[in-house]
């Protein structure tokens, strides 16, 4: 298989892109994750082809570093650009032009961050989505996706089924079996990392429920999907490695609830995945502070 995919070089970089938005270089979490995601719309699975095609695209155009380009590190802030504008809007001829645009625009951002060795994550995606959001929310009618406009509503909680739907809303999917393939997928790169991501939905969503969040956005793992990201970051098989996964996961939870509950983004189309930047940005910067204190 890996001759094959020698053969299809981009397609190869383009899935590892996909993959890179859980932080899995691996095509085959990427394949799964694109699986996922057409499960629960076409049009958020032509927006991520589109929009990680156009990141990775440009990068090979600008001449970016072979390695990074192969290892998916300009796909994954595109495609989450693309999936959110499919997902938060309904997929007129501008909202296509937007992906393409905000994925080329994605790499680019991309590339200044890995320059200057600064650790973004999706940073890129965050920023050019909140931009967009605002711009089409002001200038133009745009309605919402069927997605967005129909609310499911599950006619029962299952608490095995709240900590896999945290995978899921990592790629804006709310259907059962996309979060299942999300955990499997993350699972056959990285069974430590998918294990570590799954106790952190399962605290995040304990935790906003003791906070008092409304139970149905928990139960949809909107609670749950930024912790998952942030253990995954820093997760590992040594003993120090757990530690700092719960330091991660319990500042990203307060940052999250603490945004949502004061509506502080809510004009920019919401959090999406700042809470784990943010926290995994602090928690680096208490270890930088603990390295330097013992050296």
């Amino acid at each position: 298989m890996d001759e094959f995919f020698k053969k299809l070089l981009f397609l190869d970089n383009v899935l590892k892109g996909i993959g890179q938005i859980m932080l899995q270089e691996n095509r085959w979490t990427g394949l799964l994750f694109l699986i996922g995601i057409f499960m629960g719309s076409w049009q958020c699975g032509v927006a991520v082809l589109l929009s990680t095609a156009a990141g990775t695209f440009t990068a090979m155009k600008l001449n970016y570093d072979r390695s990074e380009i192969n290892a998916g590190l300009y796909g994954f802030s595109a495609a989450l650009v693309g999936v959110a504008l499919a997902f938060l809007f309904q997929t007129t001829l501008l909202i296509w032009i937007l992906i393409i645009l905000g994925g080329v625009l994605a790499a680019v951002i991309q590339h200044f961050f890995i320059q200057k060795k600064i650790p973004v994550f999706t940073f890129p995606f965050i920023l050019i989505t909140w931009v967009l959001v605002f711009m089409l929310h002001h200038f133009t009618h745009i309605p919402p996706s069927e997605m967005l406009s129909s609310e499911v509503v599950p006619s029962e909680y299952d608490d095995f089924l709240t900590c896999t739907n945290g995978f899921g809303e990592v790629i804006f999917q709310g259907g059962i079996l996309s979060g299942i393939i999300f955990f499997i997928a993350v699972f056959i790169s990285s069974p430590v990392a998918a294990l570590y991501g799954l106790a952190a939905s399962i605290l995040g969503a304990g935790l906003s429920q003791l906070n008092g969040e409304p139970i149905k956005e928990i139960h949809m793992g909107l609670f749950g999907f930024n912790a998952v990201l942030s253990a995954i970051v820093f997760s590992g098989i040594k003993k120090t490695d757990g530690l700092w996964v719960l330091t991660a996961v319990l500042i990203t939870i307060a940052i999250d609830d603490f945004l949502i509950d004061n509506h502080c983004l809510d004009i920019v189309g919401g959090v999406f995945t700042f809470p784990f930047v943010a926290g995994t940005w602090i928690t680096l910067l208490i270890q930088k502070v603990l390295m330097k204190s013992k050296s």
